[in-house]
């Protein structure tokens, strides 16, 4: 009797559970699951949004190779990638250990490195236009009244605007050192006591104790930021709209210009694919490496 009343205790939640989460569902399905579907299919089509769409097969795709905007735009978002991504890293790292010490004002110091990541991109780009401006900038001025320098065009110039964009990025690291600090402070400081007392430097205890301990943290912040940084759009299109020369055709801008400027959705939603099946490449490579340097607690390395 007991356990057919809990039986149906137990069915009457799940109902609970599926009309509580329905909204979330249903707007999962139209919103998300839909376009991805239709997107999959457009890719395969020729789609102007005016006329319906007439398959084409393999076209898109093939269409892609001979394309020399896609290899560029392809070349951008990787190059600000591989520097990016494991610089934002290092110094997330760096700030968050030093955010970690006991010191007077911690609080004040902690919120004004989260605050710029909570700020709208848009803003954000306003803001960094008027730094790198290479008349009147605050980047050139410092440049020249510290070192006597005289600062390059910055986002003006095809040399110096992925530089730009990479200084930038840097911006938004607040979260990232939100997610350091919380795992530092998972560090049981009994580890720290005992590598004192066997004689290990400052140096020793980071190498061997706060980085194996931490290895989770990054694991996830480096697989954050590889999707973040293949999806860079709004700065490029505030900033630069892609130039000069096209030296800042992130991937997403070509895919919004090819979709919403040309109206040619059968390619953007190939080159969409493209991305994804890249992301999800780099993802399954990170992971599959995670069993060499990413240290769980609790298990033996490879297990």
């Amino acid at each position: 009797m007991s356990s057919r009343r809990l039986t149906r205790l137990a069915r009457q939640e799940e109902k609970y559970m599926y009309l509580f989460i329905s909204p979330w569902l249903i707007g999962f399905i139209l919103f998300v699951g839909g376009p991805i579907v239709a997107s999959l299919f457009f890719s395969f089509c020729n789609y102007d949004v005016v006329r319906p769409p007439i398959w084409t097969g393999l076209r898109n795709y093939l269409q892609l190779v001979a394309d020399p905007l896609f290899w560029q735009s392809l070349k951008v978002t990787a190059l600000y990638s591989i520097v990016s991504v494991p610089l934002n890293l290092m110094v997330s790292l760096a700030i968050a250990i030093l955010l970690n010490q006991n010191v007077q004002g911690l609080t004040v110091f902690r919120t004004i490195f989260y605050m710029p990541s909570v700020i709208s991109g848009v803003a954000v780009s306003l803001l960094w236009m008027w730094i790198f401006n290479p008349e009147f900038g605050i980047f050139n001025s410092l440049l020249w009244q510290v070192f006597h320098i005289q600062g390059p065009g910055w986002i003006m110039s095809e040399k110096w605007v992925l530089p730009a964009f990479i200084i930038m990025g840097l911006w938004g690291i607040g979260g990232g050192i939100v997610i350091y600090l919380a795992g530092l402070q998972g560090i049981p400081t009994e580890l720290y006591e005992a590598a004192e007392i066997d004689g290990a430097n400052p140096w020793y205890r980071f190498w061997r104790i706060t980085l194996p301990m931490m290895s989770p943290v990054i694991f996830f912040n480096l697989i954050m930021g590889i999707i973040s940084s293949f999806q860079i759009f709004t700065q490029a299109y505030v900033m630069t709209g892609g130039g000069p020369h096209y030296a800042s055709l992130f991937y997403v801008l070509y895919v919004y210009r090819n979709a919403f400027s040309y109206f040619n959705m059968g390619y953007a939603s190939a080159l969409s694919w493209i991305l994804f099946l890249i992301i999800l490449g780099l993802t399954l490579i990170v992971f599959k490496s995670s069993p060499l340097w990413v240290h769980y607690e609790g298990t033996s390395r490879g297990r």
